[in-house]
């Protein structure tokens, strides 16, 4: 199938002008979905000017929704968006499952869609290339892959990938540099890419050397106002002020810390500074847990600190 190539221009004037949001996904307190509280953490999201929006991705917690679920995280996101910016949904499992979700985004509007690692099992540089081959045979959106945990692409199977008709880009979570220099030397030149390591912050400046600015921000599912403060001082050169110096050292890196006590913080931990902010997004799933009560105290310190640094309050 024939995908529409003004997604990818789209997509690309996106990054060049703001983070990647990556919405969390809203439960009631007894784990049921909450629409409403979705659709008003969505607009928060937008009000600060992200590139794209990535909803039902990792942060989103793709992996606990069930396709009816899905259907409305999607199509909420679409209706919310209103055109404002793409809308790139996560797809994943196998191939034949992606395919369910990625008819799904079809219907409802989607922009594009992200290819998920696939689930559990180890697999060959010809699987990978073939589980895209597979869905992009079965959908008009255009596909970003994804490489992090089992997927990584060397640079055969990669330039494999690029002649794949509707394939646009590729999301890095390995912070490999030397391996991701070769890919995007090998690259067509309107190739996508973007960093997409957790709290991605941390390593925007080392991604941007090998030719990768594009970065997406978990940070700004709970505080934009640090997230949009940090890209436009990255970008526009406000080194000299110290303010990307200030927020790496007293935000970003003991957010890491903090992020890396429990397995799952990368999620849970942005869910939780959500609900701080008083963004209606409810609790994680299972077999996430949601953090404990000596680490709220912690990340509300944190949050207090980070916001003060861009001149914004909890």
């Amino acid at each position: 199938m024939t995908p529409d190539p003004d997604t990818a221009r789209r997509l690309r004037d996106g990054m060049a002008r703001g983070v990647l949001s990556f919405p969390l996904t809203s439960f009631h307190d007894d784990g049921t979905l909450d629409p409403d509280g979705f659709r008003a953490h969505l607009a928060t999201q937008l009000d600060r000017g992200p590139g794209a929006v990535f909803p039902a991705c990792g942060t989103g917690e793709f992996f606990s929704l069930d396709e009816d679920e899905y259907r409305q995280v999607v199509t909420l996101a679409v209706q919310e968006t209103g055109g404002r910016v793409p809308v790139v949904a996560g797809i994943g499992y196998g191939w034949a499952q992606a395919v369910r979700f990625a008819r799904i985004a079809e219907e409802a509007g989607a922009d594009a869609l992200l290819v998920l690692p696939h689930y559990l099992v180890a697999a060959p540089q010809d699987g990978l290339v073939a589980q895209l081959e597979q869905i992009a045979a079965r959908t008009r959106l255009p596909l970003i892959a994804y490489q992090r945990g089992q997927v990584a692409f060397g640079a055969d199977a990669f330039r494999r990938i690029t002649t794949i008709p509707g394939v646009i880009g590729l999301k890095d979570g390995h912070s490999d540099l030397d391996r991701l220099q070769r890919l995007t030397l090998a690259a067509p030149e309107d190739f996508l890419f973007f960093n997409g390591a957790s709290t991605a912050e941390i390593q925007a400046r080392a991604y941007a050397t090998v030719g990768v600015p594009a970065y997406s921000s978990a940070v700004h599912a709970f505080a934009p106002e640090i997230a949009g403060a940090f890209f436009d001082a990255l970008r526009e050169g406000h080194e000299g002020d110290g303010l990307v110096e200030k927020l790496l050292r007293d935000f970003y890196v003991p957010l890491v810390e903090l992020r890396d006590r429990v397995p799952g913080y990368a999620v849970s931990l942005v869910k939780a500074a959500a609900r701080l902010r008083g963004h209606p997004v409810g609790p994680v799933r299972a077999p996430l847990t949601d953090p404990s009560d000596a680490d709220l105290t912690d990340l509300r310190r944190l949050l207090t600190t980070g916001l003060d640094l861009v001149g914004a309050t909890l």
